[in-house]
């Protein structure tokens, strides 16, 4: 070997051993260099994903990065009444007071009665409570005005009975097996929270009032318990009065 080509080998050794050095994090040039870091190589650079195949079952792949998937991307995504903003669907029951029914106004995308100063302000059969019109309850039934049937009223988010509920529940199953009528508990719920999820607390709530009434002794077959969730509001204040009306258990006689 002559002396030109010895001198050569230490520099090819060290041209080989810097080719076979992997680019250094987050530089990358294939999938394996960013592998460490469950990552991958997109255009020289490790990425948490290139494309949605590499996100977890619910999640998409944008600018690279693995995000919870959008509720919806177009209005027509979302159910009735409702629109596709910001990636969810909203209620969307209205453009303006055109599109509201009688003594309805549009307010934020949805029909609500305007707020009233005194009865004078309200339809017939109404009333103002807490500045909403309301409907009036019916006129009490003298034969038995000794049994309250007025709604069971529930805490925020609760669906348990307090010591109150329990005594004037107490008393007033006397009555249901004394008149031995038929009574449908109506559950409801203020409109916090999602539908689905309101639909089951005011399920829940009519149960226990149909529970706690058959272990005074009611029987079960004259009590029928369903939940309408936020849907049969008594009130459309958003305050805390307002919510507090529409979370109840209705007790009507069949």
């Amino acid at each position: 070997m002559n002396l030109t080509a010895l001198r050569l080998l230490p520099a090819a050794g060290l041209l080989l051993t810097l080719a076979a050095c992997p680019p250094t994090y987050p530089k990358c040039e294939s999938d394996s260099h960013c592998q460490e870091k469950g990552e991958v190589c997109v255009q020289g650079q490790c990425q948490e994903c290139a494309t949605d195949v590499q996100c977890k079952s619910g999640f998409v792949c944008e600018a690279n990065r693995c995000v919870p998937r959008p509720e919806c991307v177009a209005t027509t995504d979302c159910g009735t009444g409702k629109k596709c903003q910001a990636g969810k669907c909203i209620t969307h029951e209205c453009d303006d007071d055109g599109g509201c029914g009688p003594g309805k106004k549009c307010q934020a995308n949805r029909c609500v009665v305007p707020p009233c100063g005194s009865n004078a302000d309200c339809a017939p059969g109404e009333q103002c409570r807490a500045g909403s019109c309301v409907a009036m309850p019916p006129p009490p039934d003298t034969s038995t005005s000794k049994c309250d049937y007025a709604p069971v009223r529930f805490g925020f988010n609760e669906y348990s009975l307090d010591a109150e509920t329990r005594a004037r529940l107490a008393a007033l199953s006397d009555c249901i097996q004394k008149e031995n009528r038929a009574v449908v508990l109506e559950g409801h719920a203020d409109e916090r929270g999602t539908e689905e999820y309101n639909l089951q607390l005011s399920n829940k709530r009519a149960a226990s009032v149909k529970k706690y009434l058959v272990d005074l002794g009611v029987r079960d077959g004259l009590l029928d318990a369903v939940g309408y969730g936020e849907n049969r509001a008594v009130s459309s204040a958003q305050t805390e009065e307002g919510w507090a009306q529409n979370r109840r258990v209705e007790l009507n006689r069949k």
